[in-house]
């Protein structure tokens, strides 16, 4: 097999140094480590010699000169990543969206929060996918959602009530050291 090499002269070599300088500064360790290797095989590294070095994988490199020579830093920079394609099309996403907003019981719940299996049944029943109530919860907060945790109050209580057992009966419940522990 025929070694691949990068294209470039000694004043590429100082571009592409002072490139890695920005991109260490800009927190893109990766990005910095493929510039270097494009330095290093301007002048006249090997791939294996590169990647024993940067301690990289020996086939990342010669990938990083191709994309090098081809684009030159453009290719070199990192792009976004794909991931796994959305299961819900944009305009589900919006049907869902509707969905939340207009509340459980108008759904035909009866109970009177969302909460994610809900949620993740409803996605089931209305556009046949089947999420985990973790991934819901991620996806909601994507689509601007948030978490609500109700609370916990006595609506009927009587306030001179919750008072007079918050300072005399709560105290009195409390534990207090036995006969040993004085």
């Amino acid at each position: 097999m025929r070694p691949v090499f990068a294209r470039g002269n000694s004043r590429t070599v100082r571009l592409l140094l002072q490139l890695r300088k920005e991109a260490i500064n800009d927190q893109e360790p990766r990005v910095a480590q493929r510039f270097h290797a494009i330095a290093l095989s301007i002048d006249g590294y090997t791939t294996s010699q590169i990647a024993v070095s940067l301690k990289v994988h020996r086939s990342s490199v010669p990938l990083w000169i191709d994309q090098w020579n081809k684009e030159r830093e453009v290719g070199l920079l990192e792009g976004h990543r794909q991931g796994r394609p959305a299961g819900l099309t944009r305009q589900q996403r919006e049907q869902l969206e509707d969905i939340l907003d207009s509340g459980p019981v108008a759904y035909g719940l009866e109970t009177g929060i969302w909460t994610s299996p809900v949620i993740s049944r409803v996605i089931a029943e209305e556009f046949d996918l089947h999420y985990h109530p973790g991934h819901v919860r991620k996806m909601l907060k994507g689509l601007g959602y948030s978490v609500q945790r109700p609370t916990t109050r006595l609506v009927q209580a009587d306030p001179a009530e919750k008072s007079r057992w918050v300072r005399y009966t709560y105290p009195r419940l409390k534990k207090k050291p036995g006969w040993k522990g004085r």
